[in-house]
């Protein structure tokens, strides 16, 4: 890590097309004063990890914290690109964002949050439902995440599998991470009624409404959870844009809801599904769709021109699919929504600064 020069601050920062501005004080990533004063600049990890925030620099300077090289490259940087909840602003700055929303801006809040019942999904898929309070109802959109904060002032981030108005509880799918802190915890020692604190919501992966463009829901693993919230979402507002779903998994069972999903198209005209699997073994007897998933949509998507995208799941699937959609299939970059599921294994390799 570089330290940066000094800087008294606080300084402006306006973001364009929008207009909208907020301060950011000394010492203070531009992400996380953005977040405080309700401005809706895109994000997903909040570590440097996922490039999700990453906006072009239009006057100004600001310092890099580390963060990944494949975040934002030192060619990226060179021609002006920053990475919001890495960067600090040494001088007022003008930021370039197209995704800049009053809607986004829910108010964050951290509150207690009660076990209500634990489903073990596969071997290492857990489907938690937490109850809020009552009286201090989160609101949020399909396709956020909430943060849980453990005893010793950790954080583990998780999607919200239901739609708000499946509320008001939440529904969260966890995988297990042999040797995670959390995860271990709740594949071991986790009971119903245990109390666990949460902080939410945070994000910019939600359904764009204000487009009528056919979709393309891509998941892999558990990035499937933010994608079911938008499905219900959409089945709740009515919504009946054409949307098709490509969940991958490495085998057949890590498709952990594919009945859900069956009964989703059969309920709603507009969604179908396309199941992939990448290592299916013989015993597993799988006749569907084989290797990557997001190869499968551009197999039967050669020209994304007009689509919107979802995409969640593992990094890589994520950052493949939005380079390979652009230049091959001529996915406009605004079109493509992500939310890379980075583990904290993740966020600490290949770091920069």
């Amino acid at each position: 890590m570089t330290s940066a020069p000094a800087a008294a601050g606080p300084f402006q920062v306006t973001v364009q097309p929008s207009g909208r501005a907020f301060t950011a004080n000394a010492d203070e990533f531009l992400l996380a004063a953005a977040i405080r004063q309700g401005i809706g600049l895109p994000y997903g990890c909040k570590d440097g990890a996922c490039g999700s925030c990453k906006c072009k620099k239009l006057e100004g300077e600001v310092h890099h914290r580390v963060h990944q090289s494949k975040a934002l490259t030192a060619e990226e940087e060179a021609n002006g690109y920053v990475l919001t909840c890495s960067a600090v602003a040494l001088s007022d700055v003008v930021l370039e964002s197209r995704q800049v929303t009053d809607e986004s801006a829910f108010p964050i809040k951290k509150m207690p949050s009660r076990v209500l019942a634990l489903e073990k999904k596969s071997h290492d898929v857990m489907v938690v439902k937490l109850q809020l309070p009552a009286n201090d109802t989160m609101r949020y959109h399909a396709g956020q995440y909430v943060e849980f904060i453990l005893r010793d002032g950790a954080r583990r981030s998780y999607s919200m599998a239901n739609a708000p108005h499946n509320g008001p509880h939440v529904e969260l799918h966890i995988r297990h991470m042999p040797g995670g802190k959390f995860t271990d915890h709740v594949f071991g020692a986790m009971k119903e009624k245990e109390i666990l604190r949460v902080e939410g919501p945070y994000g910019s992966f939600y359904l764009r409404e204000d487009s009528d463009k056919p979709m393309v829901l891509l998941a892999s693993g558990t990035g499937f959870a933010p994608i079911k919230a938008i499905i219900e979402h959409l089945q709740f507002k009515g919504i009946d844009r054409p949307a098709v779903l490509y969940w991958g998994g490495r085998r057949p069972a890590d498709l952990y809801l594919d009945d859900w999903v069956k009964a989703k198209c059969a309920e709603m005209g507009s969604l179908t599904y396309v199941p992939v699997v990448s290592n299916a073994l013989p015993e597993d007897d799988w006749t569907g769709r084989t290797g990557f998933v997001h190869k499968a949509v551009m197999e039967d998507f050669p020209d994304l021109s007009a689509h919107q995208v979802y995409a969640c799941g593992a990094p890589i699937v994520v950052d493949s699919a939005r380079a390979e959609f652009a230049e091959r299939c001529g996915l406009p970059a605004e079109e493509f929504h992500a939310d890379a599921f980075t583990t904290e294994a993740d966020k600490h390799k290949d770091v920069g600064t």
